[in-house]
């Protein structure tokens, strides 16, 4: 069997940003320049040396238009640097931290406590934030309505493209930037999203903790849980109208797909079901030993319909419940000889009435190049 070769120079995935068999967009979707923010955003970015290379590290977003109850709290802005996760850095991280924090709140005319920050690179490195605080006010500076790309770029680590999109429905705008390739297990994994809006959000916290356990909790690259993770949701509510049905979900699972797709060397991404387990736990307990199985993904790079390591997967999950026999009759494996990039795996365990499924990517030799060279 030819083994895929490594993708580590693809370019983002063409046909439109909904572009995975798992995903439906809702009815009416008009797609729009994925630098142009909703209405009411401005965003934009700055160098100072974090990734090295004159690489955009340093991001900043804000909104302009607030409704008179977001005026008196919450977020208003958010200041991002990428190449120093500024985790276990101690008392003097969380100085630094907050120094991000006043620094932008002070360029954008905000109070610090309205400025969310998130970071992301090396972990256990010192911040030298003599850098990024003057990278700050260079950001402020460009800041823009069309300033999504720069804000892309100012997120990412190894990323091989931008996961970023403007989607206009039902009268509102939505536009979203998402970072995330390795280090990939919720809660929440090492990614970034933040999405704007200038709907009306009747229930923001609610509304976004769904779509959120529907996209980014269902996912996994290496089984690598995260120091740091952020999604921000902003609403204006300027439009007058509610987010359409399904929108937002579709958007984070859009994206949560992305971020498997571009797991560090990834080829292929694929989904485990696993029905008639006998409990909602039950089931996300097996698809995730199958999801994180060094065989099972490496069958999925080379796209080899090795039922068997799914069945061992799934058996170590169980281990000590009185189990019925796992064998091919309960498992669907054909997919993952298919040539798309995308493979469906399905398994019965005949339990009880509980499903639960997990995007994973594939595990090839790009991703060892890569995590084997992270800081050399």
């Amino acid at each position: 069997m030819k083994l895929p070769e490594a993708d580590a120079k693809r370019s983002i995935p063409a046909d439109g940003f909904f572009r995975s068999r798992w995903v439906e967009a809702p009815a009416g979707i008009e797609e729009l320049d994925p630098a142009v923010l909703a209405p009411g955003f401005r965003a934009g970015g700055a160098h100072c040396g974090l990734k090295g290379g004159g690489k955009t590290d340093v991001g900043l977003l804000v909104c302009d238009v607030c409704r008179e109850r977001i005026e008196r709290g919450g977020i208003r802005a958010a200041v991002v640097n990428s190449g120093n996760a500024n985790a276990e850095t101690g008392e003097q991280g969380i100085a630094d931290a907050w120094a991000m924090c006043e620094t932008a709140a002070a360029e954008l005319e905000l109070r610090p406590e309205q400025v969310a920050v998130a970071e992301t690179g090396v972990i256990g490195v010192p911040m030298p934030i003599g850098d990024v605080l003057p990278a700050i006010g260079t950001a402020a500076g460009s800041l823009s309505g069309d300033g999504g790309g720069a804000f892309s770029q100012a997120i990412v680590t190894t990323d091989r493209w931008p996961k970023r999109c403007t989607l206009r429905a039902g009268g509102v705008t939505v536009s979203a930037q998402a970072k995330g390739a390795g280090m990939i297990e919720p809660n929440m994994a090492t990614m970034l999203c933040f999405v704007q809006t200038d709907a009306v959000l009747a229930d923001p916290a609610g509304e976004l903790a769904a779509a959120v356990d529907a996209s980014f909790h269902r996912i996994t690259v290496d089984g690598q849980m995260s120091t740091n993770d952020t999604v921000l949701l902003q609403g204006t509510g300027a439009a007058g109208a509610p987010l359409p049905e399904g929108l937002l979900e579709a958007v984070l699972k859009q994206m949560a797909i992305e971020i498997v797709a571009d797991g560090e060397g990834a080829a292929r991404v694929g989904r485990i079901e696993v029905t008639g387990a006998a409990s909602a736990a039950e089931a996300e307990r097996v698809a995730r030993a199958i999801a994180n199985s060094p065989l099972v993904k490496t069958a999925l790079y080379g796209r080899d319909p090795n039922w068997g390591r799914i069945a061992q997967a799934a058996g170590a999950a169980l281990v000590g419940e009185d189990l019925e026999e796992i064998g091919a009759e309960s498992i669907d494996a054909t997919d993952l000889a298919s040539e798309g990039k995308e493979a469906e795996i399905g398994l019965r365990l005949d339990r009880g009435e509980h499903r639960a499924h997990v995007w994973f990517s594939d595990l090839g030799y790009e991703y060892v190049r890569i995590n084997a060279e992270y800081t050399t």
